[in-house]
């Protein structure tokens, strides 16, 4: 595989901003739609579609849409499955303990 150091440089780009990282520790090892992330993360739905777009484009998330929902997740890669200690890791830390807490809230909801 030929890559180039800008195709290496765009995962840590993309988690460079705290939004995008504290996005990626929600999601670790779950899907979840923008209303999720926006509850979640209490930040408005612009702030976190913009976020999800540069995810995307750093090849850090997928998507996959369900009538008008559309339902994110982290990108299975070898990064990625490296990457995975290190958030399991800051999931401790806040603000990150407490992103995970209210996921954990919503799903025991049932809104996940």
């Amino acid at each position: 595989m030929n890559m180039t150091s800008t195709t290496y440089h765009a995962p840590f780009k993309g988690l460079a901003d705290p939004t995008r990282l504290r996005i990626a520790i929600v999601m670790y090892d779950c899907e979840l739609c923008v209303c999720d992330l926006t509850a979640i993360l209490e930040l408005p739905q612009p702030t976190i579609s913009r976020h999800m777009s540069n995810l995307r484009i750093a090849g850090l998330v997928e998507d996959r849409r369900d009538g008008r929902w559309v339902h994110y997740r982290l990108s299975e890669t070898p990064l990625l499955q490296d990457l995975r200690a290190y958030f399991e890791l800051l999931a401790r830390e806040e603000p990150y303990r407490s992103d995970r807490e209210r996921l954990r809230l919503r799903q025991k909801e049932g809104k996940c």
